[in-house]
């Protein structure tokens, strides 16, 4: 290709993967065939590709319009999904926010992927079936916040699903704190609370009956 630009030709940028050179306008900028994940084709220049202005064919706007999001000159600050974004990095990694102890502190983390990249959240919450009304839920409770282990479910489910399933280890045996609850009769709140609340350790938190003088 003899011109004076870096040929493109190959490279992905968001859902965009350049297939060939197009063109070059009177002001010799170059624009390049694109193929969008979502099938349709786009001439797009060059320097939009490189500076990530343009991401796909245009189905990302329509289909966030469509959940009620606004796409911003800056990105996507003012939208719900933005807001989970933050949220969910919050909880693994501000000591100050109010789900840090449950998160954070207990080893979840965020992908690298998603952690350094909203377009990146964005682009895997779309393919995913996000729409509005739905909360990002992790499948195994005790992994971190990645696309294997996540998956959009309604608020109401969540909330059912949140602690019931986490899991404690003690004396070389792990279950969830219902199974740990029903094996030693202590009740599930005590147990639970001991724990993330009062900062036991799991052995104490299931053997120190409720009587013996430390907090219940």
């Amino acid at each position: 290709m003899n011109h004076n630009f870096k040929d493109l030709t190959g490279k992905k940028f968001g859902m965009l993967t350049v297939e060939s050179f197009a063109y070059t306008n009177k002001a010799r900028k170059a624009y390049w065939d694109c193929l969008c994940d979502c099938g349709e084709r786009k001439v797009v220049a060059g320097d939009k590709l490189r500076g990530g202005r343009t991401k796909s064919c245009g189905c990302l706007q329509n289909k966030l319009r469509k959940d009620g999001s606004n796409h911003r000159t800056h990105g996507m600050t003012n939208t719900k999904l933005y807001t989970v974004w933050c949220n969910m990095k919050a909880r693994c990694y501000s000591v100050n926010n109010d789900m840090f102890y449950n998160y954070g502190k207990r080893g979840i983390s965020v992908c690298e992927e998603w952690k350094n990249s909203f377009e990146n959240f964005l682009k895997w919450a779309i393919d995913s079936g996000y729409v509005e009304g739905l909360s990002i839920e992790r499948i195994d409770v005790d992994g971190n916040y990645e696309p294997a282990n996540c998956t959009w479910v309604p608020l109401k489910k969540q909330s059912l699903n949140q602690r019931r399933s986490h899991k404690i280890t003690a004396f070389g045996k792990t279950m969830t704190i219902k199974e740990w609850a029903d094996e030693t009769g202590l009740k599930y709140d005590t147990i639970e609370r001991r724990i993330n609340q009062y900062g036991w350790t799991a052995e104490d938190a299931l053997t120190i009956e409720p009587h013996q003088g430390r907090a219940r």
